[in-house]
């Protein structure tokens, strides 16, 4: 395995909850309205410092999606997933954009977001609303 070359970002930082590999800026927040197995997740124009899976159809809430998982490179930890493509009309501005999961985050502030019963979302893992 070759050198690893890890993106350090300047402003609000999202991190890995692990290894604290940085992952994306508060700025590129798409939508905070997003769910998945563990709870909250945000939608992001831009993520750095991860690397993807294989490419797959899952059903969500808002329809049939091709996604890949995202994994960190720092730690191999999966931290969310990035649309590939959407099959629905209404749904094609995620095409090209990032879900991080919440719960595998740590915020701007160093803060660790963590499940609690009223914030999982079992079974879900797409957006309510924009």
């Amino acid at each position: 395995m070759g050198r690893l070359f890890v993106l350090h970002l300047e402003g609000k930082i999202y991190s890995c909850k692990h290894c604290r590999t940085h992952l994306a800026l508060s700025e590129d927040i798409v939508s905070k309205s997003f769910h998945s197995r563990h709870g909250k997740a945000y939608l992001f124009s831009k993520v750095v410092n991860v690397s993807m899976g294989e490419k797959e159809d899952r059903q969500m809430m808002t329809g049939m999606h091709t996604v890949v998982d995202i994994f960190c490179v720092g730690c191999g930890s999966i931290v969310g997933w990035k649309y590939e493509s959407a099959h629905e009309k209404s749904q094609k501005y995620k095409e090209g954009k990032s879900v991080l999961e919440r719960f595998k985050l740590s915020g701007p502030d160093g803060s660790n977001y963590w499940v609690n019963s009223h914030d999982s979302h079992i079974g879900g893992s797409d957006a309510d609303d924009v």
